[in-house]
Order: C-alpha cells, then sequence, then structure tokens
C-alpha cells in the first residue's frame, strides 16, 4: 500500500505554504501538493500590500447598479463577461443577495478580524523565520482626483475606525506635498498607516523555503485527480500516483471550485467564482511614489518594492473580471491600467516592462473566506475563498487551519468562516 501521510496540502500558494508552516509548527507533518509551480497562482503576480484597511467586502451597497453599468466598458474596472452560464448567475445572484448595509457590515467584520491577525503574525513571521520578501511598514494611500468621489469615500471611515484601522484625511495640497510621484489635481487622499506591504513572489519563495527547511515535502506538477475518505483519513489520487493522508487541507484557491465534484464538495462550484485579475511589472522609473497607492476612481493598485532611492520593482494592478478561467491575456484591460495611472502619476510606466500577467482570485459570494472542517467530512478540511486577499489573510488563515485540524482553541472567532453557510 503507498505510504500515508500525516497532513496533505492540496496547493502550494500564499494560503497553502503558510498552512504548511503554521501546521509544521504545531508538530504535524506536512506534504504539499500543486498542480503546477510554487507560488504560480495568484499568489505571483498581485500587488503584495497587506492590508487591514480592505476589510469592506466587495459585496456592497450599491454594488449591482454600479456592475451593471460596467457590463458595457470591457476594460472597466468591474466587469462581467455577457455569456450563458447558468453557475455564474447563481452566483451572482446570491452575491446580489449580499449587497446590503447589514451583510456588508457582517462581511467586513469577518475579515478584518482575520486581516488584523495576519497583519501581526506576518510581521512576527518576518522576524522569527528571516523571511527576505522587502516587507515594509509603508501605509497605504487612497488617492483622489474627484471631490465627489473623495467625499464618498470617507463614508465608510466610521465603520474602520470600529474595527480598529488608524484611518486619516488628508487634503488635496497636503499630499501632493508629501507625495512628490502625484500630478497636480489631487481633491484628497484617505492614509492607513498600518498597512504594509512586501513583494509576492519572494514572500512565497520563502514561505517555501521555510516549510522545507523545517521538514515539510512539496511536491510540483503533481495535481489532484480525486479522493475517498476512509475511517481513518483520506485516500488520494494524484497524477504521481496514490496517497494516503491522516488529513487533508484544501488551499487550491480559485481552482477549489473545479475539484469540488471530484473530492465531494459540488457546492463549491455555486460558493465560488474565478475573479480575473492583471497587472503589468515594470524597472523602476526615476520617480516612484513612497508608499503603496490605490488610484481610487480608477482602481489600480501602485506599488514599488525597495525605497525610493532604491527600488527594485514597479508594478500597476488591479481589476476584476468575471469571465470564467479565459485564460487569454487581455491587451485592453492591461493598457487600462496604464491608462489610469497615467491620470494621477508623473511617471506612470518604468523603462522596461518585465511581466504582464493575469490570473484568477478566487471569490465567494460574500467575499469571506471559506476556512474550516468540510461539511460531513472528518479528515478533510477548507482554506480557499480569500478573494483579492490571499497574501493580506496568509498567516493568520495559515494558524487558523492550524488550531482546528489540531484541536487547539483558535486564536480568533472561524464561525465567520465556516464551510457550512455554503453548503
Amino acid at each position: 500500500m503507498n505510504q500515508r501521510e500525516d497532513v496533505v496540502v492540496v496547493g502550494a500558494g500564499v494560503v497553502g505554504l503558510a498552512s504548511a508552516l503554521a501546521l509544521i509548527e504545531a508538530g504535524r507533518g506536512v506534504c504539499v501538493l500543486d498542480a503546477g509551480r510554487v507560488g504560480g497562482g495568484s499568489s505571483h503576480g498581485n500587488c503584495g500590500t497587506i492590508t487591514p484597511s480592505h476589510a469592506p467586502p466587495l459585496a456592497a451597497p450599491g454594488m449591482v447598479a454600479t456592475a451593471l453599468r460596467m457590463m458595457l466598458t470591457p476594460d472597466a474596472p468591474l466587469y462581467v463577461r455577457p455569456r450563458m452560464d447558468p453557475v455564474l448567475w447563481r452566483w451572482l445572484w446570491t452575491f446580489a443577495a449580499r449587497c446590503n448595509v447589514r451583510d456588508w457590515k457582517a462581511s467586513a467584520l469577518a475579515k478584518s478580524m482575520l486581516l488584523n491577525d495576519s497583519r501581526a503574525r506576518l510581521q512576527d513571521w518576518v522576524d522569527r523565520y528571516g523571511l527576505d520578501c522587502d516587507f515594509r511598514e509603508t501605509g497605504e494611500d487612497y488617492i483622489y482626483r474627484d471631490p465627489r468621489a473623495f467625499a464618498h469615500g470617507q463614508r465608510e471611515i466610521g465603520l474602520l475606525r470600529e474595527l480598529g484601522i488608524d484611518v486619516e484625511v488628508i487634503d488635496g495640497a497636503t499630499c501632493e506635498a508629501q507625495e512628490p510621484a502625484l500630478k497636480p489635481g489631487v481633491a484628497g487622499a484617505i492614509r492607513f498607516s498600518g498597512d504594509a506591504a512586501l513583494r509576492p513572489d519572494r514572500y512565497v519563495a520563502e514561505l517555501a523555503r521555510v516549510v522545507r527547511e523545517r521538514g515539510g515535502v512539496i511536491v510540483d506538477n503533481n495535481p489532484l485527480q480525486s479522493m475517498s475518505h476512509e475511517a481513518d483519513g483520506i485516500a488520494l489520487t494524484t497524477a504521481n500516483g496514490p496517497m494516503r493522508a491522516r488529513d487533508v487541507v484544501l488551499a487550491s484557491g480559485a481552482w477549489s471550485p473545479r475539484l469540488g465534484p471530484a473530492i465531494g464538495l459540488p457546492w463549491l462550484r455555486r460558493a465560488m467564482q474565478p475573479g480575473k485579475g492583471y497587472s503589468i511589472t515594470y524597472s523602476a522609473p526615476p520617480l516612484v511614489p513612497r508608499r503603496p497607492l490605490i488610484l481610487r476612481e480608477r482602481s489600480v493598485c501602485v506599488t514599488a518594492w525597495g525605497d525610493a532611492d532604491n527600488c527594485t520593482g514597479f508594478r500597476l494592478g488591479s481589476t476584476m473580471e468575471f469571465s470564467g478561467f479565459d485564460d487569454s491575456l487581455n491587451s485592453r484591460r492591461l493598457a487600462a491600467l496604464e491608462r489610469g495611472a497615467a491620470e494621477y502619476l508623473h511617471q506612470p510606466v518604468g523603462p522596461q516592462v518585465q511581466e504582464r500577467w493575469y490570473g484568477w482570485r478566487p471569490m465567494s459570494c460574500d467575499d469571506v473566506p471559506i476556512i474550516g472542517r468540510a461539511p460531513g467530512q472528518e479528515h478533510l478540511w477548507l482554506a480557499t475563498g480569500h478573494g483579492m486577499m490571499g497574501v493580506g489573510m496568509s498567516s493568520g488563515t495559515g494558524q487558523l487551519v492550524a488550531d482546528l485540524v489540531t484541536g487547539r482553541a483558535p486564536t480568533i472567532d472561524p464561525a465567520p468562516f465556516r464551510p457550512e453557510r455554503f453548503a
């Protein structure tokens, strides 16, 4: 019979590797499987911001009307490609039902709990494990050029302060004086000094290094094909052959709903959709922002690694496209990132393009991660559905998974993340 593993983690992205590390630190043996390479999914090309400030969910009051307007604009920040897809439309219907004040606030509270825990835990991990990932306590600014949008953006400040987030409102003239990279015409900014940033590809590589150094095994290019449940564990079928495990953690991001029917969780297809995001990475222009920026009216995130005097990379990212697993690199949506940045920045792009990227984010229909034991399955655990917050929620998710699997008292309340809410 094939060798029995203690814990198999399916997915070598940021959430899977963080879960593997926390499980190892809790005394469990871990083998991580991935269908491709370490960090090859949405962990690779995102902007690397660590943002408790992003607790308010995408499912917000007024979002349905916004999405309907944007459906006619293929390069809009939020785009739903019109097509006959009953699974997508069912997901959108559930998402739309959440776009009310009560559910919006409940999701924000849940996300904030995990984001705040992760923010503190990540800093501890960087120090404890010596993670070389350009981690910096930069803060982050939301930049507005439209006074009406600036006023509207301040409507969330009361909730954010309730969540313990440090928020500062800055007038346009002060913002321009503090940030030379910005063009004149700034209406104002909202600053979140508790946010941070890192280089996501290096962070994932460093997590993999630490997992291996502590005895974990990572197997690339070995997709999970199916699993069956036994009295004392799980039997897995993979491309490299059969395996057995005492426990399995599914941390496969946007691919989780595709695996759902093969692992006895068909409801994952109703709970999640892939949200396609884009980014462009450049060599650094001479003038880069001092901290990460969100250019609010255009929904473009701007990050630079290193510091203004020694910048090692410059990235524009964001957008949300619901087009299934379409694998085309949409040049029109990439160009929208550059056009948006050009409205705000003196030097919106770098001299050389290093990478044009797209990836699928795992979007749950309430924009809250799915973390916990799979309903009715003793040895299968879920850590997926993190949307755009996978990097920022990674360390807290890893610790919560380790606490639940080992039966310890969780460091945060697991109730808002329970998979039963969808099953």
